[in-house]
């Protein structure tokens, strides 16, 4: 199968970067690129020992969020989030059942859910967790949306993402609501979704994870930390192309890029760069690829835009498993199966202890096969697929 013709463009840059113009003169470069996707089965892995993390918490969150932090199990499986998250009361409380070092189920009073002693142990210190870093999320927050051209979002897509940014399950009615100076609800005439609207515009914000690394070295041409797979075949026609993209001038993902040309592999480093600080803004420098699939026009990106994950496998990592693709940035986790601590928030820490305690409540056997299951991942990562760079 033949490879697709690459332009590796290089391009000058005339402006500081609140308004980047680059030069209309390119030289470009003609390559045939093919790369081989290698499965990478200690990210997979990550992926995988959190694969009920999300439905867990969101019991633990209902439950805890009631009077004496229990709920009638009528009230909790007649609650539309938890059959939407199971579709059925069996299969809810089946789970429940499961992680008894959670979730204690009683018969009183027509049957009940409570926390285990250890569980509300953990959900106050995520609570003080929260409340102390709540300035630090406000600034994700914050910054995604700065990220976007209308300095606005969709509700709906802030839902998707908040998980990934450590928002709490009711940010609307909590850190929405407690900082109208930053924030505004707003629903277009015509437009049936609600939009989150950024008010205020901070420039201390306005720089990315990438600027901050530099310490104080010229940004003009950042390179992007890259890492590749075990097993990973890179050709020498393929390193010279990602040379001298690399070289590239790099543009703030915070800046007006409307002058940049999008057929140019300098437009391209942009979208990486804006892709780049989005996945830092999130705990686990991680979302799933769909979460970001309908902000194309609100980022200023050309059709296709989510293929820079494939075009680009030394910097982010697309995982397949859980029946999802997810989104994973590889230099925050060092080639491990963990957040480098520079990288890591102390919600991080909390979320792998909520795993520890549900991976305790499964029987040894369920432990070996899910270490049976990522010993697969490794033996199907040796195939790979090979994948085309093009536009």
């Amino acid at each position: 199968m033949a490879g697709h013709l690459l332009r590796a463009a290089t391009g000058r840059r005339t402006g500081w970067w609140e308004a980047p113009l680059f030069a209309a003169e390119q030289r470009a470069t003609l390559v045939n690129v093919k790369l081989k996707l290698v499965k990478d089965r200690v990210l997979d892995g990550a992926i995988l020992r959190e694969r009920h993390l999300r439905s867990a918490h969101h019991l633990l969150d209902l439950v805890s969020t009631r009077p004496g932090h229990r709920i009638s199990c009528p009230e909790l499986l007649a609650d539309k989030s938890v059959h939407k998250l199971f579709g059925s009361a069996d299969a809810a409380l089946a789970f429940l059942r499961r992680y008894c070092t959670l979730f204690a189920l009683s018969r009183r009073g027509g049957g009940g859910v409570s926390l285990t002693d250890a569980a509300l142990d953990l959900r106050h210190r995520e609570l003080d967790c929260l409340n102390a870093s709540e300035q630090e999320l406000l600034a994700r927050l914050r910054r995604l949306l700065m990220l976007t051209l209308p300095r606005s979002l969709p509700l709906h897509t802030v839902d998707l993402l908040h998980w990934d940014l450590g928002l709490p399950r009711n940010y609307r009615a909590s850190v929405l609501r407690r900082h109208p100076d930053h924030f505004a609800l707003a629903q277009p005439e015509g437009d049936e979704r609600v939009w989150l609207r950024l008010l205020s515009w901070d420039d201390r914000l306005a720089v990315s994870e990438l600027e901050k690394g530099a310490a104080g070295r010229d940004t003009t041409c950042l390179p992007f930390p890259v890492s590749f797979t075990r097993g990973f075949g890179l050709r020498s026609k393929c390193m010279d192309w990602l040379r001298e993209w690399q070289a590239l001038p790099y543009t703030n993902p915070y800046a007006d890029a409307s002058g940049l040309d999008r057929r140019t592999d300098v437009s391209e480093k942009r979208n990486v760069g804006v892709f780049h600080e989005l996945l830092h803004l999130t705990l686990a420098k991680r979302t799933e690829r769909h979460n970001v699939s309908n902000m194309r026009k609100l980022l200023g990106m050309p059709q296709k835009f989510t293929k820079v994950f494939e075009r680009h496998p030394a910097i982010f990592y697309l995982s397949r498993v859980l029946g999802t693709q997810t989104v994973v940035l590889r230099e925050a986790y060092g080639g491990g199966g963990q957040l480098l601590e520079k990288h890591a928030h102390p919600l991080v820490a909390i979320r792998e202890e909520y795993t520890t305690m549900m991976r305790a409540a499964l029987p040894p056997r369920r432990s070996r096969e899910s270490h049976s299951s990522y010993t697969e991942l490794d033996d199907e990562s040796e195939g790979g697929e090979e994948i085309e760079l093009s536009e």
